[in-house]
């Protein structure tokens, strides 16, 4: 009962921020992002009955606290639908900065999902594993499918799920991704979610949001990169007006993350294919057309802060990498 699963993460374009059902991750709006080809979670998932509990090791490192508990809870949904009684050993490996508001618990929960349901005999389609994900990290439904994917909110667990409305190689984005601060974020999404409701602004940003996504989905079917500039900003910028108007306010970005959104919105005046969007943390994700990518990698690494920048084009979906 061993099984092995490879995800990327993902950039959103139209966020997810908030819970109406924090338990099972029922956000507050849809959501919409590209999958990451060449950052990925590689993990692995093996039922054995000789375990006495659940263990998890991450980037080499055992691990425990609220870490292990939130594996093990997810573990513990996988033996619910399965019937497995086994404890289980995960084994997770990420190629990029983990917990640095890179996605990095989206591809993780998508790659859990599909190892640890094949390890436990399930076979789920696409829709029922994107589900299954969420119930990890709400964005790891996106994950699933990969491509450009629309996260469906939905009424339910059943149908809160995220599918594919475009393939990878629809249109030629790139995604640089520029490090400011490599290590883990001082507090954690999980967290920020639940306080997305005490800022006066949250009820705003939701009336907006079904808006914002038939703007970004009309945008990417068109390939039309100044609409998609446009309402990619907006929403990235909403998010963070919610997260800093909440109670404790919280402010991920840096200075650093300041001067690159500026010099970012100064090159697209001057012509450039170029916008900027910001998940939970300071790390900023440039989206460009691919052409712009050499342009705008040598002006990104001149700036103020930048540690590394990752290039990332659109990706597929999780895949299975072996099962016994």
């Amino acid at each position: 009962m061993l099984a092995k699963a490879a995800a990327h993460p993902n950039i959103a374009f139209i966020k997810y921020w908030g819970n109406r059902d924090a338990v099972l991750r029922l956000p507050l709006t849809g959501s919409i992002s590209m999958a990451l080809d060449g950052l990925e979670t590689r993990t692995s998932a093996h039922f054995n009955p000789d375990y006495p509990a659940d263990s998890f090791r991450l980037n080499g490192e055992e691990q425990g606290g609220e870490s292990l508990q939130r594996v093990s809870n997810f573990l513990d949904r996988v033996r619910e639908l399965s019937g497995t009684p086994f404890y289980a050993r995960v084994e997770s490996e990420n190629n990029f900065p983990t917990g640095a508001g890179i996605a990095s618990s989206a591809s993780a929960f998508a790659a859990l999902a599909l190892a640890a349901s094949a390890a436990a005999g399930l076979h789920l389609d696409e829709r029922a594993l994107s589900a299954l994900a969420r119930r990890g990290s709400g964005s790891a439904c996106r994950s699933v499918p990969g491509g450009f994917a629309e996260w469906l909110p939905g009424s339910s667990d059943a149908d809160s799920y995220a599918v594919q409305f475009a393939p990878p190689d629809y249109w030629n984005l790139i995604d640089l991704i520029v490090i400011l601060h490599a290590g883990r974020k001082s507090i954690g999404s999980t967290e920020g979610h639940a306080l997305a409701g005490t800022s006066p602004l949250n009820g705003l940003r939701v009336a907006g949001a079904p808006d914002r996504l038939i703007e970004c989905r009309q945008a990417l079917l068109g390939r039309d990169f100044e609409r998609l500039a446009r309402v990619v900003e907006a929403d990235s910028h909403w998010m963070h007006a919610v997260m800093r108007t909440s109670m404790p306010p919280l402010f991920y970005w840096t200075p650093d993350t300041e001067t690159v959104l500026w010099h970012v919105l100064a090159w697209r005046k001057q012509g450039h294919s170029l916008c900027a969007t910001v998940d939970a943390g300071p790390n900023v994700h440039v989206i460009a057309l691919d052409s712009e990518k050499d342009w705008a990698e040598e002006q990104l690494r001149g700036l103020p802060g930048v540690e590394q920048i990752l290039c990332a084009r659109p990706g597929g979906g999780a895949r299975l990498l072996e099962s016994s």
